[in-house]
């Protein structure tokens, strides 16, 4: 098989599981958005909003692969990823959502699913840019490919990341991997690394970037964790 085509597969296969991973509060959103609908305009809600939503992210990632080839954006891109896999692997709040308006109709339901999406999908673009390396096509197929998963599957998704954690934090560790790669591949550093690291320059960056993440989200969990239990002891010791 041609280079070119492992290379496509690849992407894509990045594109689809982070854009899985990092889309469950807009699965969440979907479902609130459309709680009071009539159960005729439910399916014509979900699917409309999430075109809409599509369409929105298509235009977002064409504007964030144009300013990907700006020095120093994706030394800012890549970053923001080793962030968003560290956030990523923090201990969930309850209440998410709480805030997201239901409507009783067909258009504003699907106004809310593509407002939404609008504001909560940053991540999953620069994310979806990273994996694709600006590859506008390889995108638009990600994005379309990994709707249908996001709407129908979420929920058993959700399910299996909550009962496999060592999932979530590989996902985490491939957004490090990518936050790394497109590091080393900003025209601010690039010459540098392949002139004293060589080839293996943007390999070894993207090692390092999902070693960072992991062992970071490691550790801030814990700590969460612990914050979180010390709190509930203390609770439950005042109401003795």
């Amino acid at each position: 098989m041609p280079a070119f085509d492992l290379q496509f597969w690849d992407g894509l296969l990045k594109i689809i599981v982070v854009n899985i991973l990092l889309s469950g509060d807009n699965a969440v959103v979907i479902a609130l958005a459309c709680r009071s609908l009539p159960d005729r305009y439910r399916n014509k809600a979900v699917i409309a909003g999430s075109a809409g939503a599509v369409i929105v992210r298509v235009i977002f990632c064409l504007i964030i692969a144009w300013l990907m080839t700006i020095p120093a954006i994706k030394l800012i891109g890549g970053a923001l990823l080793l962030w968003i896999g560290v956030k990523l692997m923090m201990p969930e709040h309850d209440g998410e959502g709480d805030g997201v308006k239901s409507s009783a109709n067909l258009w504003g339901a699907i106004q809310t699913i593509v407002i939404a999406d609008v504001v909560m999908s940053l991540d999953n673009v620069i994310a979806i840019v990273a994996a694709a390396k600006g590859d506008i096509v390889l995108i638009i197929i990600g994005l379309v490919m990994s709707v249908p998963l996001i709407i129908f599957g979420s929920q058993l998704l959700m399910k299996v990341l909550n009962r496999y954690p060592l999932l979530v934090t590989a996902g985490a560790g491939l957004l490090g991997w990518l936050g790394g790669e497109i590091m080393a591949g900003d025209p601010l550093v690039h010459h540098w690394v392949e002139t004293h690291v060589g080839a293996w320059g943007e390999y070894i960056a993207a090692g390092v970037g999902a070693a960072i993440v992991v062992v970071l989200g490691t550790v801030l969990a814990r700590r969460t964790a612990a914050r979180v239990k010390h709190v509930e002891d203390l609770s439950v010791e005042e109401t003795k």
